[in-house]
């Protein structure tokens, strides 16, 4: 089994989880071992199949294929869509921040997913209130905001639910503007939770 699937707190492990889209964050890779945590601002959510290409997983200096569970889990590591194979939500997404370039939206992003200079995770206090279906915060666990539920998300897909918080804050997993494209209303894909 390959470490190549990605976790919603962007950590990138080995498990059998299938996953529902595929995406990079440059060459993370030597040999069949990952050894960065990324290599790039471009962390991005690609469809499986394309035009019918084809690559071979690691392939030497060129980026790490990743996995995904779903687009839930690859927005709250930190990815966007694509602008190759993904155009439609790439546009949806990049219209959703006011148009920002692709280039203002990997370095906004990078901002808000990481500590700058290191590979430690940001979390952003949000109300519970203001929290989109398919955001995920972390409370122990990782979970999935789905309508007045919290589902927690396992390394075997998503796992029992509880009631969702009323008042106070949330660790907000998702950055923020991923949050916002959420709330504007772009279709998330979840996997069945």
């Amino acid at each position: 089994m390959h470490r190549n699937r990605v976790t919603p707190l962007g950590d990138i492990v080995a498990i059998p989880l299938r996953g529902a889209w595929t995406g990079n964050r440059g060459c993370v890779h030597r040999g069949a071992d990952i050894v960065r945590f990324h290599a790039t601002d471009l962390w991005i959510i690609c469809e499986l199949e394309f035009r019918g290409w084809h690559s071979e997983l690691f392939r030497p200096g060129r980026f790490t294929w990743l996995f995904f569970h779903d687009e839930a889990v690859a927005f709250a590591a930190g990815h966007r869509p694509c602008a190759l194979c993904r155009r439609a939500s790439y546009n949806a997404y990049r219209d959703a921040l006011g148009g920002l370039s692709a280039s203002e939206i990997n370095k906004q992003l990078h901002g808000e997913r990481i500590v700058r200079g290191t590979h430690t995770r940001r979390l952003h206090g949000v109300p519970w209130s203001e929290l989109p279906d398919g955001a995920f915060v972390l409370d122990d666990t990782p979970k999935l905001v789905l309508g007045d539920a919290l589902v927690e998300w396992t390394t075997a897909g998503y796992g029992e639910r509880e009631p969702r918080p009323v008042r106070g804050d949330a660790q907000a997993i998702t950055p923020p503007s991923t949050l916002e494209v959420l709330r504007a209303g772009y279709p998330v894909q979840i996997a069945t939770a």
